[in-house]
Order: C-alpha cells, then sequence, then structure tokens
C-alpha cells in the first residue's frame, strides 16, 4: 500500500538554521564521520548551498508522480528527498516542479537519479543535488511514498530529519541530534580556527596536531642524506 504522511515532525527552524551555519564537510565530521551521502550526488551548478528539513520522497523507477504529491506535503524551510526504489539515471526533475516548490520556500533537492533543465534551475537559483543530469523523461503511472522513511544514496533518512548541502555533498542530521551535532561542529570550527591561526604563521601541522610521537610509535625514521 502507498501512502502520504501528513504534517510528520520537523526539526525546530532555529537547529535548522543552526546546522545551515556550518558545512557539510563540518557535520559529517562532527557527528563522527557518519551520514554522508554518496558523493556520486553532485550539485548541478557550483557555489550551492541549502539547509532544510527533509520531505522524502519514494518513487519508481522513471516515473515521477510522487514528486507531484509530494509538493502539496512541502512547507517553507524544507528540503526535498527523492529516492527511486531501484537505480534509474530518468531526469525526474526540472524547470516546472522547481517552480512549484521555490513558491512553497522549499529550500532545494537532493535526488538519488536524476534531474534535467540545468541552466533554468541555475538561473532561478533553485538547488538540486543529483546523480544524473539527463533529458530522459519520466511517466506518471506507478504509486511511491511520501514522508516514510527511506534510503537515498546509502543513507537512512526520516521525514523531518535536517539535509544540508553543498560543494562538499549531502549530508543527513537526524532530528534528535540536531542540537548535539550544533555543539560538536561549533567546538571543532574553534579548534580548526586555532590551527589555521599557527599555521599562518609557519607551525607545521605535525606540531600542532602534535603527530610526532605517535609517527615515531608507527616505526617513521628519518635519515640524512649522504
Amino acid at each position: 500500500m502507498s501512502v502520504v504522511v501528513r504534517n510528520p515532525p520537523r526539526t525546530d527552524r532555529a537547529l535548522v538554521e543552526g546546522l545551515a551555519e556550518f558545512g557539510v564537510s563540518t557535520i559529517h565530521e562532527a557527528q563522527g564521520r557518519a551520514r554522508l551521502l554518496d558523493p556520486a550526488l553532485r550539485p548541478i551548478w557550483s557555489g550551492a548551498r541549502a539547509a532544510g528539513t527533509a520531505v522524502t520522497v519514494s518513487v519508481p523507477p522513471g516515473d515521477n508522480w510522487m514528486i507531484h504529491v509530494a509538493v502539496e506535503q512541502c512547507a517553507e524551510g524544507d528540503l526535498l528527498v527523492v529516492a527511486p526504489t531501484t537505480p534509474s539515471s530518468a531526469g525526474y526533475f526540472g524547470e516546472l516542479l522547481a517552480t512549484a516548490l521555490a513558491y512553497r520556500g522549499v529550500r532545494g533537492l537532493v535526488i538519488d537519479a536524476g534531474c534535467r533543465d540545468v541552466a533554468e534551475l541555475r538561473e532561478m537559483g533553485f538547488p538540486v543535488w543529483s546523480r544524473h543530469v539527463s533529458a530522459f523523461g519520466t511517466v506518471k503511472e506507478t504509486l511511491g511514498d511520501v514522508n516514510v522513511g527511506l534510503v537515498c544514496a546509502g543513507q537512512w533518512i526520516e521525514p523531518g530529519d535536517v539535509v544540508v548541502a553543498d560543494d562538499d555533498g549531502v549530508v543527513v542530521v537526524p532530528r534528535a541530534r540536531a542540537a548535539d551535532v550544533i555543539a560538536a561542529a561549533r567546538e571543532r570550527e574553534e579548534r580548526e580556527a586555532r590551527s589555521r591561526e599557527r599555521y599562518a604563521k609557519g607551525e607545521l601541522s605535525l606540531d600542532v596536531s602534535s603527530m610526532r610521537e605517535a609517527l615515531g610509535a608507527k616505526g617513521l625514521t628519518y635519515v640524512d642524506a649522504g
């Protein structure tokens, strides 16, 4: 049976905005190098950034009917997450759907399949992360699900989780962990700022990060030539 879940719990907006301050790499590291989607998902235009609450869409291969269904369930601050039940490179998404989503305040799309109308989407400023860019069209024949948990590009995503995306890729933060990940990301950025300051003064990462003893313990030996 196919289902559309209305009004699922969403991560608090303040927490979403807090996570939006950090890059994908920082968030990925801050939550234990976890929850990073397959790096084959790439932004269709450089410089794109987005963070929002997931509206999840499970679609059949080559069929985008349920994306049209999902638009009605989207709200300001959401980010649409689409995964086909079996691999597909079809162009599920383009300018017209982006126009409908932009009107509703949706911040972008992550799709483990194809999209098209890249030039128009870039001109609109609507960010998309996709596995493929393809003009190949889809049909509207088979049902799927909206706002149920799914696997997208190798990661489990629940509706209402936070999805953050930039030039480095896409990462998901579970709704229950958002506050903890913000704290860990902030601590990581403060630590990196201190290291950056020392690098700028000429110090080596070997010393800033106290690597020499560990390298020696692994058996690294220095010898002078000649």
